[in-house]
């Protein structure tokens, strides 16, 4: 039970931001972990590429906030390898990816 408390009364605990920030942030992991199971023609690329800095520069906040909000540091990092992924499937799916034989190779 004192474990608990300390952890309710924390500067990192429910009673904070730094507690709930992160909490609602991992619907974008969880959204993005869905739009996996959806066709690469439907992912934009912008919204991605923004998704990507957006991530990239809350996991420096995260780090340098004090006290350290991990918590939002591993919902950015989780956020950035998915929408990296999503990135990949849509570079692909327009042959951007594609091993191309130098010329004169058959």
């Amino acid at each position: 039970m004192a474990a608990f408390k300390a952890f309710w009364n924390s500067p990192v605990g429910p009673k904070t931001t730094h507690f709930w920030g992160p909490i609602a942030n991992w619907g974008f992991v969880a959204a993005g972990l869905v739009d996996t199971q959806k066709p690469p023609e439907m992912i934009s690329r912008n919204m991605t590429a923004a998704m990507c800095v957006y991530s990239g520069l809350f996991m420096r906040f995260a780090w340098m906030v004090q006290p350290r909000n991990y918590l939002l540091l591993v919902c950015h990092a989780s956020n950035e390898s998915v929408q990296l992924y999503q990135l990949s499937r849509w570079a692909n799916a327009q042959g951007y990816l594609e091993k191309k034989e130098p010329e004169g190779q058959h």
